[in-house]
């Protein structure tokens, strides 16, 4: 990141700079070093998924730093927030609730209905960081918040998609974002271990896969005034 988003930023002049953050330590969880490293790379407000617990040295840090997000739609009582605001720009996590394992989440959807309407003040710029294995679920979420958000941006799956659109509302859509990590490995691990897997079921942790490292994201271009997406493009890059 730190050799890459600079030029981004200078070569797009960026205005936000978003980045999913659960798998930034290792491939499991964030800690305050890596958050801290993302940060400096000009990275603006990290968003997260169903890896934020990972580490425990951050659970204490998400109610004070607000640019670390865990998703909103957990239950009542959990630390940290599902939302930030800077100036006219409202950023939410949520997390998907199909393939998700046994975790027992909220209802997005209707999560995000609430949020809406709890604001004193709503933002004319909002972006959805969906975290959710199924896309016909990140689909919904899209279609249904068509016109009253800015963007849905899917994240959870590694594996960036093909169908970047801004929807008849205008609101901008994609499955999913994609990846930061190796090129060569199965969705960021070491590939030998990933198939050993399959091959025995035996449980193993996996390494963190090494060498040419592959930056999938997308740029948004939101008018400001009234709080549709203009435009999402892919942005992806390459680099040993």
């Amino acid at each position: 990141m730190q050799n890459l988003l600079p030029g981004l930023q200078q070569q797009y002049d960026l205005d936000l700079v978003i980045a999913n953050g659960e798998n930034a330590a290792g491939g499991r969880g964030l800690t305050l070093a890596t958050a801290e490293e993302l940060f400096q790379s000009g990275v603006d407000v990290l968003t997260s998924g169903n890896h934020i617990w990972d580490q425990k040295e951050i659970i204490p840090y998400l109610d004070g730093d607000k640019r670390i997000l865990r998703p909103l739609n957990y239950p009542p009582g959990v630390p940290g927030q599902g939302y930030w605001i800077l100036g006219q720009t409202l950023v939410v996590n949520l997390m998907g609730r199909v393939f998700m394992g046994s975790f027992d989440f909220d209802c997005p959807f209707r999560a995000m209905d609430s949020l809406l309407q709890e604001l004193s003040e709503v933002p004319p710029v909002i972006i959805v960081d969906f975290h959710g294995e199924a896309t016909a679920e990140k689909m919904a979420l899209g279609w249904y918040l068509d016109g009253r958000v800015s963007a849905v941006l899917g994240t959870h799956t590694h594996v960036g998609t093909i169908d970047a659109r801004v929807l008849p509302q205008g609101t901008a859509y994609i499955s999913d974002v994609g990846m930061t990590g190796p090129t060569n490995s199965i969705i960021g691990d070491e590939i030998q271990g990933v198939i050993d897997k399959f091959l025995t079921q035996v449980p193993t942790r996996f390494s963190v896969g090494s060498g040419c490292v592959t930056f999938n994201s997308v740029l948004v271009e939101v008018d400001e005034t009234n709080g549709k997406a203009k435009s999402i493009t892919r942005i992806d890059r390459e680099w040993t």
